[in-house]
């Protein structure tokens, strides 16, 4: 019965503890909790102090971004301006060469007609009676004939004609003309120089006892057309030889 009394005793003085223990520990946990909060308040504030200066860092980068934008903006409309004034520029290049070209053209046209002018001015000719050999022409009984010269030495221009013996000017100018004949003895040599059919000169050698040279020359204004020869007289003759002492030539002085 004592020992029944005692452990009574002893039960009833365990349930007074933990009565006792309980409060204490439910403070315990909340310390626990407490602390397991605070470990996770200064988790989130350094997390949130991360994210403030990763925050900062990309504001930061953000106004140098807006910045280099701004810049880029600027340097945008300058390229836009610059461009602008390069196309004025090119299209300003565009007209002068136009223009250059435009000049080039007449240039090349006034240079054709200068050249033309100045190939136009190189007028002259000269040719000798025979063409080989020796020999002469005439006498003719009461008519003049035309000598026709067929070695011809020089025809810049293309003036004269060695199948006619004239010369037709190409174009209007001073032109000056000589001619020579020779004849032999006893022979009469009498040869004039027409325009068209107007004699201008003449030589003339009645019956040398020796041979017989004469030459005559004349300046005159011919237009474009004008034909120059020389004719022999009638009942005369004129000698030639490889030493083509009998000859005709001109050349233009200046075009009119």
């Amino acid at each position: 019965m004592a020992k029944c009394t005692l452990l009574l005793l002893l039960l009833s003085l365990w349930a007074a503890e933990a009565d006792i223990m309980k409060p204490i520990l439910n403070i315990i946990e909340e310390v626990e909790k407490l602390k397991s909060i605070d470990d996770r308040l200064r988790t989130l504030e350094d997390s949130l102090q991360k994210q403030n200066r990763v925050v900062e860092k990309l504001q930061k980068e953000n106004g140098d971004l807006k910045s280099k934008v701004g810049t880029l903006w600027n340097e945008k409309e300058d390229l836009k301006t610059k461009v602008g004034k390069l196309q004025k520029e090119k299209e300003d290049l565009k007209t002068k060469v136009g223009t250059l070209q435009k000049d080039k053209e007449d240039l090349k046209s006034k240079v054709g007609t200068l050249w033309n002018e100045k190939e136009a001015k190189k007028v002259a000719f000269s040719a000798s009676l025979i063409a080989s050999g020796r020999g002469h022409i005439g006498p003719f009984e009461n008519v003049t004939s035309t000598l026709i010269y067929k070695r011809v030495h020089t025809n810049v221009g293309n003036g004269y004609s060695s199948d006619t013996g004239i010369f037709t000017a190409p174009r209007k100018g001073v032109y000056y003309f000589r001619f020579y004949a020779h004849s032999q003895e006893v022979n009469k040599m009498a040869v004039s120089l027409y325009k068209n059919d107007v004699i201008q000169c003449s030589v003339f050698a009645l019956k040398p006892v020796f041979n017989g040279n004469a030459g005559n020359g004349v300046v005159l204004i011919l237009n474009q057309g004008d034909q120059i020869s020389t004719k022999l007289w009638s009942n005369s003759w004129v000698y030639d030889s490889s030493g083509r002492f009998t000859s005709f030539g001109g050349f233009l002085l200046f075009p009119l």
